[in-house]
């Protein structure tokens, strides 16, 4: 969750909350996830979106810069976003909090 709140909310937003005037000036305008959602797309082909990106779109691959688990906690959230219970929805709208086991940021190697 703290990785969507982090780096995919900008863009897809959070529920119940307006598009922000960064996914408001994107062409082709990015998917908001907890309105329009990805519930009925396969897990393994938001995984996919996730890692790898989408080409001439705004949504970067992220499997050079978060862990594989990382990638799979957002794709499992979007999967289920119909069906969140309210603590976790609760959740989407608090601070960013710094994880107890640490960063799931990853450097690209060379950088």
């Amino acid at each position: 969750m703290e990785t969507y709140k982090s780096d995919c909310a900008v863009c897809h937003g959070l529920p119940g909350q307006k598009q922000s005037a960064i996914a408001y000036g994107m062409f082709p305008k990015p998917p908001q996830l907890f309105e329009h959602g990805v519930t009925d797309d396969p897990v393994g082909e938001t995984y996919w979106k996730v890692a790898n990106g989408i080409r001439l779109t705004g949504m970067p691959g992220f499997k050079g810069t978060k862990s594989d688990d990382a990638l799979w906690q957002v794709s499992l959230l979007l999967a289920n976003a119909d069906k969140l219970p309210a603590s976790v929805t609760t959740a989407l709208h608090q601070p960013i909090t710094p994880s107890p086991t640490g960063d799931t940021t990853k450097m690209p190697e060379g950088k």
